[in-house]
């Protein structure tokens, strides 16, 4: 009936038709103009104990754990079919060891089923569980929803990033390619004008550390990351002498390996980080 009546709606709204191969066996539809996510967590919530039915399959472990079950000695009989050891303390039945009753996917038995109702043991719990979600004509997985915003991101980014490395690889311009190409002419720029006397605004403070290592080997050390300072010796002794940190003067090429390759015309050390 609930087919019937998404077909009969399909003149007036086509995408319903996405719902058709999903309405099928034992569902029920949630409709809900609150946030998806939050509804499967209060439906998947709603659960209720039920006790072990004959012929149904067994969606856990169940265990009859050892100890006193308040039954008559009458009942031993019953213990002794299903290979259960008792003994009979103070008038009633003891089960000796832990039981390892059902296993997932086996089959209850009326034995068993009829032991559990004896013992009052309700093993199972039935619920919904949410399996497809329909939402403004797109049909997807319940699963999607566990994506967060953050997993969202990720992915796109790494979508951008994968796309900005290709273009980089076949030189064809894109969107998201276009800032790095930029970026690297400026630097094949300012390695040219670091090798000539041809000077323009950006590279006139390149130069300038570049002719005063002085100034440079400050602008180096105000980009360092500071460390803590050096433990204690052990047994109590004096601190151990802290690294010399002063560099020799370096030439334009030394300066240049020391800067990461920032004044090389390549640029491929740039593309593999996309």
């Amino acid at each position: 009936m609930i087919r019937k009546a998404i077909r009969d709606q399909l003149t007036k709204t086509p995408a319903l038709e996405g719902i058709l191969p999903h309405v099928k066996g034992n569902i029920g539809l949630v409709f809900t103009n609150g946030d998806l996510a939050d509804i499967r967590t209060k439906l998947t919530e709603l659960k209720i104990q039920a006790a072990a039915k004959a012929g149904a399959l067994s969606p856990i472990e169940v265990i009859v754990p050892a100890g006193n079950t308040n039954m008559e000695p009458t009942k031993t009989s019953f213990f002794q079919a299903l290979s259960i050891p008792t003994k009979i303390n103070r008038g009633t039945i003891e089960i000796i060891n832990d039981i390892h009753l059902l296993a997932v996917g086996q089959k209850v038995s009326l034995s068993q089923a009829a032991l559990l109702q004896m013992l009052g043991v309700k093993p199972f719990q039935y619920g919904l569980k949410v399996i497809t979600v329909y939402d403004n004509g797109a049909v997807y997985p319940a699963a999607v929803l566990d994506l967060t915003d953050d997993d969202i991101l990720k992915k796109f980014f790494r979508g951008v990033s994968n796309v900005a490395a290709l273009s980089l690889q076949i030189g064809y311009p894109t969107v998201v390619s276009v800032p790095h190409s930029v970026s690297n002419a400026y630097r094949n720029l300012l390695a040219v004008s670091v090798a000539t006397d041809y000077t323009f605004p950006g590279s006139e403070k390149i130069k300038q550390l570049l002719s005063d290592p002085a100034a440079f080997a400050a602008a180096q050390a105000a980009t360092q990351i500071s460390t803590p300072p050096p433990a204690a010796a052990p047994g109590g002794g004096a601190p151990a002498p802290a690294p010399d940190t002063k560099k020799p003067d370096k030439d334009e090429d030394e300066v240049d390996e020391d800067m990461g390759g920032l004044f090389g015309g390549g640029g491929d050390e740039e593309e593999e980080g996309y």
